[in-house]
């Protein structure tokens, strides 16, 4: 049978694809303390469809140390009466269930079939060593681009270009993306890639995936 497929290479988020998501997360510890949990996410995370010099996007390019973007967070919630302390989310996150054991699968199928994968994650370099001792990344991916040591982040579009070359110069619209945030997923729509949202349950985003990576 011929190989028809459209697709060469499946790009991944990390947070709230693979585990929990980040943005509920915080949004959960706005609810819990009485704040408005949007206004909760926008203290801590800034404008996440942009990026900007708000001290979490500094943090996630490498640019901050985490506890310099701590008390600066720390401070934007002050001068609103809002205790937005980013380690009440950090705590959430690690109290959390670990990796999906169906995304980690889906991974494991395209590559048996043949795609390139890659990680592209908004992170910080404090967080490196942890999140690489939850799966085996070197063998599921063939790039992994952290925020913090390319010192650019979703959805600075050069970043998806950067991860394709990385990938050995794969075409935009021969890649999907997959990612729990609506504007990284349209970030990386506007270069080429075909976009996935993963929503706080990823079976209909699989779902898609599959239909887009099987070959009729």
């Amino acid at each position: 049978m011929t190989d028809q497929r459209s697709y060469d290479a499946v790009l991944y988020d990390l947070g709230g694809v693979f585990t929990d998501s980040p943005f509920e997360a915080v949004m959960r510890v706005g609810d819990e303390l009485g704040t408005d949990p949007e206004q909760m996410l926008e203290i801590v995370f800034g404008p996440y469809h942009e990026d900007t010099d708000h001290p979490w996007h500094r943090l996630e390019r490498g640019e901050l140390p985490l506890e310099d973007a701590r008390n600066e967070i720390i401070e934007l919630g002050r001068r609103e009466g809002i205790d937005s302390d980013p380690y009440r989310m950090l705590a959430l996150l690690a109290a959390g269930g670990g990796p999906r054991e169906e995304v980690v699968q889906s991974v494991h199928r395209l590559r048996a079939d043949g795609y390139r994968t890659a990680i592209v994650t908004n992170n910080a370099r404090e967080f490196r060593d942890a999140w690489l001792t939850m799966l085996p990344f070197d063998e599921m991916f063939d790039a992994i681009v952290d925020s913090s040591a390319v010192g650019m982040r979703k959805p600075n579009p050069e970043i998806f270009h950067h991860t394709l070359r990385e990938l050995g110069g794969i075409e935009p619209a021969r890649a999907i993306f997959l990612d729990d945030h609506e504007g990284n997923i349209r970030a990386a729509e506007a270069v080429g890639l075909r976009g996935i949202l993963v929503g706080l349950d990823p079976a209909e985003a699989l779902a898609a995936l599959e239909r887009l990576t099987s070959v009729r």
